[in-house]
């Protein structure tokens, strides 16, 4: 896999995923499968159903992602996977100060696309 290929994908995932997360988190489902594992600050949930109820569970109403840094590397020798980490600003409801953040994803090849096998979460606290 060519490093343009993986950065493709990174950036065309991720784009998607704050998309869809900013718009109705719900329907992110479809990207996980029940052995996926979120890690979302110091609280761990496996499966798309857990991960879902997970991600709807956080008490904001209105959530932006703002992207600073986006990275991608292949995970593994045979390639196929990725890992992608993403550094960047958060904006909830109507919150004027937005929050630092990174995510880590490492994506696994299913047919002809892709789902979310590890995703890592952390607000990152300046102090």
């Amino acid at each position: 896999m060519s490093a343009v290929d993986f950065s493709a994908l990174a950036e065309q995932f991720t784009t998607f995923y704050y998309q869809q997360f900013d718009q109705d988190r719900s329907q992110l489902g479809n990207l996980y499968r029940d052995s996926s594992m979120l890690t979302f600050e110091t609280t761990q949930v496996q499966g798309t159903k857990d991960i879902v109820e997970k991600l709807v569970s956080f008490p904001f109403q209105k959530v932006a992602h703002r992207i600073s840094t986006l990275d991608a590397q292949p995970g593994s020798p045979n390639g196929g996977d990725v890992i992608v980490m993403v550094t960047g600003d958060l904006l909830i409801d109507e919150e004027q100060n937005p929050q630092r953040y990174s995510q880590v994803f490492h994506l696994m090849p299913d047919g002809a696309s892709y789902y979310v096998f590890n995703d890592i979460f952390r607000l990152n606290y300046s102090g």
